[in-house]
């Protein structure tokens, strides 16, 4: 007999490891994140990053985790969300993520307006997990907290189709899309919470 599905939770310190263990495999062949991290130790700059943005993330905003009970409630799926005006990081952080960045630091950039929304920084399912209703689950509960929290409004960019038609049965609507030359496309959607 199989375990019920578990329900998102909020995560904390403890979580950022195995979260940044599932972000980095649902990120391994994410357009964006192989455009501006270099190939060389790709997978382990992917989860450094990871772990770095989720400690700040959980400092700063919320993150959010599903456990899967059938994995013996490993980390199946994760979201992180910042409130408006969230300081930058920490000098020492800056430092390590342009040194895992490397020569492509520059290929980095910022959308939306950081004073007025709330953003969705990051949301990974693993894939053995997809196709089951885990990403919106994650992010009805981000929303959902969000908005507990003040949220008016909530912002994301994403790089992939598939993710701009998720977000778009979310109540998402798509602000912008922008195509550097060499760069993948760019999506950036926005919704009202209020």
């Amino acid at each position: 007999m199989s375990s019920p599905p578990s329900s998102p939770r909020l995560a904390d310190v403890a979580d950022v490891g195995p979260a940044a263990d599932t972000l980095a495999s649902a990120f391994a062949d994410y357009p964006w994140t192989r455009y501006v991290i270099p190939a060389e130790g790709y997978q382990d700059r992917l989860r450094a990053l990871q772990k770095l943005y989720l400690h700040h993330a959980v400092r700063h905003g919320l993150v959010a985790v599903r456990d899967d009970p059938a994995q013996g409630g490993a980390v199946d799926g994760v979201i992180a969300v910042l409130p408006p005006r969230t300081p930058g990081p920490a000098p020492e952080a800056v430092a390590r993520i342009v040194a895992l960045h490397g020569d492509r630091i520059d290929r980095l950039t910022s959308g939306g307006d950081p004073e007025a929304d709330w953003r969705l920084e990051t949301l990974g399912v693993l894939p053995t997990a997809r196709g089951r209703g885990l990403g919106s689950a994650l992010t009805r509960f981000a929303i959902v907290e969000a908005v507990r929290r003040g949220a008016r409004s909530m912002a994301l960019e994403t790089s992939d189709p598939l993710n701009v038609r998720l977000y778009e049965r979310l109540g998402f609507t798509i602000t912008a899309r922008s195509k550097a030359p060499g760069a993948p496309p760019v999506w950036r959607m926005r919704t009202d919470l209020a």
